[in-house]
């Protein structure tokens, strides 16, 4: 594709794929530009990512189409000025919300950008609209908190959606509603106007962070969990009841999976495997040995060797890049990727123009 044409494929994809929209760029000889686009079921997730442009959407635009969207966005590089319904805001990693149905502006005010933006249809939100337009064009944290834990599920969903079947993708998709409707509702200072699930997911999602950030605390354990987020015993084993994996089982599991990849890396193989074991939560090197056996098939000291030697044969049949001869591309060479059914039949749509 010549480089003039860039930026008239990305203005025709976003305004027939989204929403009519006019944008404008000084960087039109230049423009490179990538969407992403996974189907979740009852919502979607569209990653973006772009050379500097301006965009507004005026009434007629919303008269000519409108999908109907309350659309979440997680500002991950660069940072966005965006205006509507009389907020404006600049937004450099954290969230924005925004209604399709109104009309709004949006400027880049550095270089590339990157947004994940989560686009929910309205009935879908169970939250009153006049309280949720509080919230429009408003800058909303994602460093810490709720924000952080819906920041951090968006990332993992759009990095490891792709390899989900369907029917994965659309359980994610609803614990993607519960969790952004959660994290509204609490914007708005009321939780309780979220329904029980998303509350649940909320807290669900909490407890799976705090779990993953102390694996390494030997104490870890239900009871500690419980105490730490204010219920019972009881309440925290019911909030699990409906899961893969019991609230210990996923401590479990958790830590054995880190050992496992701490055991096959190469820059670790001097370290007895006690002491990765301890690294990750296990006290007793025996209890370690045995789990481990449990959960893959053999112990870890033959999980070290195999991983050794498949990682030396790797490296005898692969040579460094840097040591194999690469074709550069032609400038202003096309690059399209078209994901449309997915090996594992995930609904995955993806394309990328650029030199």
């Amino acid at each position: 594709m010549a480089c003039e044409d860039r930026f008239d494929w990305f203005c025709e994809t976003v305004s027939s794929d989204v929403m009519p929209v006019k944008l404008s760029t000084r960087h039109a000889a230049d423009f490179r530009a990538s969407i992403t686009d996974l189907d979740l079921g009852v919502v979607r997730l569209s990653a973006v990512a772009c050379s500097p442009v301006l965009s507004r959407r005026t009434s007629a635009h919303v008269r000519r189409g409108d999908p109907e969207h309350m659309q979440l966005a997680l500002v991950t590089q660069g940072a966005v000025r965006i205006s509507q319904r009389g907020n404006e805001s600049v937004v450099a990693g954290g969230l924005v919300l925004t209604d399709t149905s109104r009309p709004s502006e949006g400027a880049c005010t550095g270089g590339q950008i990157e947004t994940i933006v989560l686009q929910i249809p309205r009935p879908a939100l169970a939250l009153r609209p006049d309280r949720v337009d509080r919230l429009l064009a408003q800058g909303l944290a994602a460093d810490m908190g709720p924000g952080a834990i819906l920041a951090d599920f968006l990332k993992a969903l759009l990095e490891h959606g792709p390899r989900c079947r369907p029917e994965e993708l659309r359980g994610m998709g609803s614990v993607a509603l519960d969790l952004a409707t959660a994290f509204l509702a609490l914007q708005l200072g009321d939780l309780g106007q979220a329904p029980a699930e998303a509350r649940a997911q909320e807290t669900l999602q909490r407890i799976y962070r705090f779990i993953e950030n102390n694996l390494g605390d030997p104490g870890l354990n239900p009871q500690l969990i419980a105490d730490r987020h204010s219920m019972s015993l009881r309440g925290l084993h019911a909030l699990f009841g409906d899961q893969p994996l019991s609230v210990a089982a996923r401590i479990r599991r958790s830590r054995l999976e880190r050992a496992h990849a701490d055991l096959a890396r190469g820059e670790l193989s001097g370290q007895p495997v006690q002491v990765i074991a301890a690294r990750w939560g296990f006290s007793s090197a025996t209890a370690f040995g045995r789990a481990f056996r449990e959960a893959y098939g053999i112990t870890p000291t033959e999980h070290r060797a195999l991983s050794l030697f498949a990682s030396q044969h790797a490296e005898r049949r692969n040579p460094p890049r840097h040591a194999r001869h690469r074709t550069p591309l032609r400038p202003g060479a096309r690059r399209h990727i078209d994901l449309a059914q997915s090996r594992s039949g995930a609904s995955v749509t993806a394309a990328s123009y650029g030199p």
